[in-house]
């Protein structure tokens, strides 16, 4: 893997690539009131189109609830400090910093690909994963709505599909989220991380504020779609503090379903990390990485198989009693919705559902 040092490093070849016309980034920016330095400086993006030959990513992953998925994006305009999917644009010889955020990927031809796959005769029905790496629910989705037509496909052949995102955008497909809970074929989990937009402006400077994302929880409860409050990932001495007031306010929008997820810090995410504490947060930057350290068996991250999902130690048991705590008063619970795969109706390769 390729390191590009400074989170704006590309190569000429790179640059070269990328020789498409700029656009100012339509983000989900967060309401002028929370502002604390005035308006964000523009984020210009580009945009180049995938043209994969497979759309549909099978995982053995032993500690995650899902073996396959759907990235319609590479790279996100979010710009999640924390995003453990930066590494990934090094693949495209791209920077995991500020490339990640403005160097963009979109895969137009997804419903046409994922139709070939489940057209296969081989094929077995389990639901797809969206917002696994990238959110589905990102700026340009407005642009090349690849999600909602993954969405329509899904609803056409009866297949369950699971969304997560940081994005009140999610709204925009409520009518085929609607529609594809009647048929017990989806939930939504919608991350919070803290309560103050201000924070979150430094930590997801491109997401929907946290009122905004918890609102969204409650339209979505309201309109019969499960739907789930992921805290992800917790932050110590950064986002911490928050924990039992989003679980609050989360609980007074309907919701009942919960998890959260210590923060990840794989391969080039963690100096950048560790140069966004230093440049905010100062005062705690060595308490901070000590903590996930200390959570970490001494290292910065741990990759193996759950042990990046499950941190170690007197801090780890110390976030997992809170949690608990906190569930069992607001009445939470970790239920795993169970979605229907037997509805499933293969589709042609012509685009017709194939016949029994």
């Amino acid at each position: 893997m390729r390191v590009h040092k400074g989170r704006g490093a590309v190569s000429g070849q790179a640059s070269k690539r990328f020789n498409l016309p700029q656009r100012e980034a339509d983000g989900d920016w967060l309401d002028e009131a929370a502002l604390v330095d005035g308006e964000p400086a523009p984020l210009r993006t580009q945009v180049i189109e995938l043209h994969p030959r497979t759309i549909l990513s099978f995982n053995k992953s032993p500690d995650v609830p899902f073996d396959r998925s759907i990235n319609a994006y590479n790279g996100c305009e979010h710009g999640c400090i924390y995003c453990f999917a930066r590494p990934t644009h090094a693949y495209h010889d791209l920077s995991p910093g500020l490339d990640f955020e403005t160097k963009l990927f979109a895969k137009p031809q997804a419903v046409k690909l994922l139709r070939e796959t489940l057209a296969k005769p081989s094929y077995r029905p389990a639901p797809i994963a969206m917002g696994t790496n990238t959110d589905p629910y990102q700026p340009i989705e407005a642009r090349y709505r690849i999600t909602r037509q993954v969405l329509e496909f899904c609803l056409e052949v009866r297949h369950p599909v699971t969304i997560t995102t940081k994005s009140d955008r999610v709204l925009h497909d409520l009518d085929l989220l609607t529609q594809l809970a009647q048929h017990n074929l989806t939930h939504v989990a919608i991350s919070v991380t803290s309560m103050d937009p201000a924070l979150s402006r430094l930590l997801e400077p491109r997401a929907s504020s946290p009122a905004k994302r918890l609102a969204a929880l409650g339209k979505l409860a309201e309109a019969g779609v499960p739907a789930h409050v992921s805290i992800a990932p917790v932050i110590p001495a950064i986002t911490d503090p928050y924990i039992e007031e989003i679980l609050e306010a989360a609980a007074g929008q309907g919701i009942r379903s919960v998890s959260w997820i210590m923060v990840r810090l794989p391969h080039e995410v963690a100096p950048l990390f560790r140069e966004w504490l230093d440049t905010h947060f100062p005062d705690r930057a060595a308490k901070v990485m000590a903590t996930i350290q200390s959570m970490r068996g001494g290292r910065d991250y741990d990759p193996k198989f759950f042990a990046r999902m499950r941190p170690e130690g007197v801090w780890a048991e110390v976030f997992r009693r809170r949690f608990a705590v906190a569930m069992k008063r607001l009445g939470f619970s970790k239920a795993h919705v169970m979605l229907d795969c037997s509805q499933f109706r293969p589709p042609s390769r012509d685009g017709q559902l194939a016949l029994f």
